[in-house]
């Protein structure tokens, strides 16, 4: 097949249109065009004229010919072979089964993979299974009740489960297996489109029948999940200086053995890093943001990126994504935008308070939200200590609880009030969607003075990027911490490992090796793959590489 980018069309165009557009980029006639499939389409916002901009996979008569006679058109190749191959298959006697900790994205990738290849995983997750859980966060979002154990942060699915369910990524897949999370999604009952899409989505409620469908193919496969299963220890021998893990304490005294163990934490998982620290395991912090979210209409939003097209259902809700570098040195930005969602109670630990954003499918809710995070480093932190993020993360959310009145409602402010420094009496024309409610007044001190500077001095810069960004009656929710994980669990760029402990792989986005659905699927299936070649007794590519060159 002939891959050809740059195909651009209006918006309301037809079928022969798009035959046509292929017919003239390959200079061949409609007849000879056999099937295409769509690749990529998204749109550009910044055109005046806006129109769709396709990437297509086609199939055509005598193929070869007309690759040869176009060979210096950038935008006419041979299609890459995307297809995903595993790295082996499990022995018949199996003698052990490797052990996942955590059914986020990455632990279902990293347990479905290894499934796949007939290693029948034992996954172990401390929460519950995707629909008590939700009961459970809807407690909170109703009730005012939390349960440390079942929430946003923990449970099947992960937290990707309650979010927009973007699945795009910055990071390079040069092996195409973000095409291989997006296929299984698709398999699991995601719409098709998300096979194409330039920004694709999920939504919350297509997610959790979604996490359930995979749930069933791994235990097809002979996998296990374990519910409410929480680690508490784990078994590491060592000899002679060198640290192999044996296995896992769970939180009734039971042990579980294994000399391969999949930590796929989710970045909220601070008792377990704290334990993982105290057993030796090498962790050290890392950088990540603190911020607000801010609620706009999404009317708003849609006529500053779309202009005459706003509410053209062809485009739907309208995205951002901004950036701000302060005279402090601190950069600002926008993160985990959420067209037409609600801004969510994403607490973990009892009398803290967090923010985080959730968008169903339609995207189809009032306001438009994100969160407006400032940078933080390690030197912001109140230690050295490699857990040191956790405890600025721990003293923000406390101080949040208690600015939001001690019952999980959350302190809010009009970005006006904001901009002036005045503490917030009344709502103005955007009613903020947080559950259980907010408490307005002054978010002054919530976070440090650095980042409330850097914030108040980018807003009028990203209004000179989406007009009406600065609207007076725009809110602030706070706070929010859990950008991304504290801490990184550092391991070989080989095989996967921690770097002080064999047969231990730190994975996902607590890890510190991913941030957001698809990276963290991706990184799962590698870490999978690590594994299978462990057992199997396969070099590592990056080995393999070197032998061959030597």
């Amino acid at each position: 097949m002939l891959r050809l980018t740059e195909i651009k069309l209006e918006l309301e165009h037809t079928y022969d249109e798009l035959i046509n557009a292929i017919c003239f980029k390959l200079s061949i006639q409609p007849e000879e065009v056999l099937s295409y499939t769509i690749f990529k389409r998204s749109y550009d916002a910044r055109r005046s004229a806006m129109c769709w901009i396709y990437a297509l996979d086609v199939e055509v008569q005598n193929e070869a010919e007309i690759l040869e006679s176009l060979f210096n058109s950038p935008h006419v190749s041979q299609t890459p072979d995307m297809s995903y191959t595993h790295v082996g298959q499990a022995p018949a006697n199996l003698t052990e089964r490797p052990i996942v900790v955590g059914f986020g994205p990455c632990g279902f990738f990293a347990a479905l993979t290894l499934a796949q290849m007939g290693f029948k995983p034992i996954v172990l997750e401390r929460g519950k299974e995707v629909r008590e859980r939700t009961k459970d966060t809807w407690d909170l979002w109703r009730k005012n009740i939390l349960n440390p154990e079942s929430n946003v942060q923990f449970g099947e699915g992960g937290a990707g489960t309650f979010s927009d369910g973007k699945l795009y990524s910055q990071a390079r897949d040069p092996r195409y297996l973000g095409r291989k999370v997006i296929q299984e999604f698709i398999q699991a009952g995601a719409p098709d489109e998300i096979a194409y899409e330039n920004h694709p989505h999920i939504g919350t409620f297509r997610l959790v029948g979604m996490v359930e469908k995979i749930r069933e193919t791994i235990i097809g496969l002979g996998g296990e999940i374990r519910f409410e299963h929480k680690v508490s220890d784990v078994l590491i021998d060592e000899v002679a200086g060198v640290r192999q893990i044996r296995g896992v304490v769970l939180a009734d005294g039971s042990e579980l053995l294994s000399n391969h163990i999949v930590m796929a934490l989710g970045h909220s998982s601070r008792d377990t890093f704290k334990m993982l620290f105290e057993r030796g395991v090498y962790i050290e912090a890392k950088p990540f943001s603190i911020g607000f979210r801010v609620e706009h209409p999404q009317s708003v939003i849609d006529l500053a990126r779309l202009g005459k097209n706003a509410g053209n259902p062809l485009l739907g809700a309208a995205e951002y994504r901004l950036v701000h570098h302060a005279k402090n040195g601190r950069s600002v930005y926008s993160f985990c935008m959420c067209p037409g969602g609600t801004v969510v109670a994403a607490a973990s630990e009892p009398e803290h308070l967090v923010t985080n954003g959730m968008s169903q499918y339609s995207r189809n809710e009032r306001n438009a939200n994100a969160a407006i995070v400032v940078g933080i480093t390690p030197e912001d932190f109140p230690s050295a200590h490699p857990l040191a993020g956790i405890e600025l993360q721990r003293q923000l959310e406390a101080n949040a609880f208690k600015i939001g009145g001690s019952n999980y409602c959350a302190p809010a402010q009009l970005v006006g009030d904001f901009m002036l420094d005045k503490p917030s009496t009344k709502l103005g024309s955007v009613i903020p969607s947080y559950q259980p409610g907010i408490k307005l007044g002054s978010l002054t001190e919530a976070l440090p003075k650095y980042a409330i500077d850097a914030i108040r001095e980018a807003i009028p810069e990203f209004n000179k990027k989406i007009r009406g960004f600065s609207m007076k009656e725009a809110i602030f929710t706070g706070v929010e911490t859990r950008s991304s994980s504290p801490v990184r669990l550092n391991r070989d760029p080989e095989s996967y490992e921690s770097i002080n402990t064999h047969g231990f792989y730190p994975a996902g986005e607590g890890a510190g090796y991913a941030g957001g659905i698809l990276s963290a699927g991706i990184d799962g299936i590698q870490v999978a793959e690590a594994v299978a070649r462990s057992i199997l007794g396969l070099p590592h590519p990056g080995k393999l590489k070197t032998n061959k060159l030597g």
